[in-house]
């Protein structure tokens, strides 16, 4: 049996590709939009792509079983009440699925949506009994999913259906069966999962706070808490899922724009991102662009930030730049990329056209500020959790989802320094407050975690 995971950086993600080379033949599951990475597996291992199976619809990341479908023409396999537009194979609780020497056979384990499945996997080389199981989105490493994505009127459904999958139907099985999720750490579709990509069943009985509970009422007060922000991307990825993804080739070419055609852009209600680094961002920036910097999460950041169907306008170094920000943008559904500004931001510049600053203040100079007595308005846009180890003396907090739901109350006309655990979210936080006609913020270069480093104290 052949058996690879996937990983996709930054949102967290896990695909697999489960196959046989003896019978020349692979099936692909929970796939990523950009799906070269299975067809290099299928050219260089000379196994066909047969099926393609969603373990469920998807919140957080646009399913490449489209694109697969139309290249290989692969069969797409989904749970037979998925409320799936496109055309698909229903499949039932204990349907058996067999490539070559791999056995897969379905659970129906819903919780996390209320379609979702879970794949039992055996390589019948080595016995009769299933080996591992990809558990989809109802458990991760040290985690499970969460019930709430599909809306508050399912809410108690989903928590009952949550608990009978986890405690009920997969108590059946033993300690030793490998656990493979689709998701890790960075994901939103849980809220504290594991860095480590695979567990087993029993590890998780013993550690996973989740699996813990001995009775349902405790299970039931977990699970009705709260959870991370829920990005304004993911109704439009369950959609995007739902109706079956178009296909990359059917999104706007990619254009090249000079100054002119891009400020025409601007003034048609184009959105301007801008991905440089927060120091490159400060120096001078397009007016009214948000500043989401290449990082890990910034995927779900875009979510949180930029509406699904804006039309995108970006600001990078260079083309290699515009296609790996294409890549991620894509992989989330944000589709209307419109194009990039040609020779980046120096050629605004040299064009005479209009610059705004974003002013970062060291760590030295705001503690010389509060130690001779000067009101300074501190912003912390950490999450609670961050903030409750501690923040900068006068420090107010408000996360940056607040910030980006406008559920915050700071004067406009007033002197902000925002700050997070390093600089990132602040940028992100500063030039949205920018754009919505706070001019007079400033951000604090590293972050708390410069401020701790250099010695100067917090306050709970």
């Amino acid at each position: 049996m052949y058996f690879k995971q996937i990983t996709t950086p930054g949102l967290g993600c896990f695909s697999y590709v489960i196959g046989c080379p003896a019978a020349r033949e692979m099936v692909v599951v929970d796939p990523k939009r950009d799906v070269q990475d299975y067809l290099d597996i299928s050219r260089n291992e000379g196994m066909r792509i047969t099926h393609v199976i969603d373990t469920h619809v998807h919140a957080d990341h646009v399913s490449g079983a489209q694109e697969l479908k139309s290249r290989t023409g692969c069969d797409v396999m989904v749970y037979e009440t998925t409320p799936a537009t496109y055309a698909f194979t229903p499949l039932k609780e204990g349907r058996k699925l067999v490539v070559g020497n791999a056995g897969l056979e379905v659970l129906h384990t819903p919780g996390h949506t209320p379609d979702s499945l879970s794949l039992l996997v055996t390589d019948f080389t080595r016995g009769q009994e299933p080996w591992m199981i990809l558990t989809g989105d109802v458990l991760f490493v040290g985690d499970i999913g969460r019930p709430d994505l599909v809306g508050g009127a399912r809410l108690e459904e989903q928590v009952a259906n949550l608990y009978n999958s986890l405690y009920v139907k997969l108590a059946k099985y033993p300690d030793d069966l490998e656990v493979f999720p689709a998701h890790g750490a960075g994901s939103l579709c849980g809220r504290g999962m594991s860095s480590k990509p695979s567990s087993t069943l029993g590890f998780e009985r013993r550690h996973n706070p989740m699996l813990g509970f001995d009775t349902f009422e405790k299970f039931h007060e977990a699970m009705t808490g709260n959870f991370p922000e829920r990005p304004k991307s993911f109704t439009h990825i369950i959609g995007t899922n739902a109706n079956g993804a178009p296909l990359l080739e059917r999104c706007p070419v990619d254009l090249a724009m000079e100054p002119d055609r891009f400020e025409e852009r601007m003034q048609d209600g184009g959105v301007v991102i801008d991905v440089r680094n927060a120091a490159s961002y400060a120096g001078y920036h397009i007016p009214g662009s948000i500043n989401i910097g290449f990082d890990p999460g910034l995927a779900n950041w875009v979510g949180m930030v930029v509406a699904p169907d804006a039309h995108l306008l970006l600001v990078v170094e260079n083309k290699e730049d515009y296609e790996r920000m294409r890549t991620e943008l894509h992989r989330i559904g944000y589709d209307n990329i419109f194009g990039y500004l040609m020779g980046g931001i120096q050629s605004w510049v040299y064009s005479g056209r209009p610059v705004n600053r974003l002013t970062i203040d060291s760590n030295q100079d705001v503690k010389n500020c509060l130690d001779n007595g000067k009101q300074l308005s501190i912003v912390d846009v950490r999450t609670p959790a961050e903030t409750a180890g501690g923040v900068i003396p006068g420090a107010v907090r408000i996360p940056l989802t607040k910030i980006l739901a406008g559920d915050f109350d700071l004067p406009e006309d007033g002197k902000h320094l925002i700050y997070c655990a390093s600089g990132y979210r602040s940028n992100i936080a500063a030039s949205y407050l920018q754009q919505h006609g706070y001019w007079n913020v400033r951000a604090l270069a590293g972050g708390f975690l410069a401020w701790t480093r250099a010695g100067y104290p917090v306050e709970k």
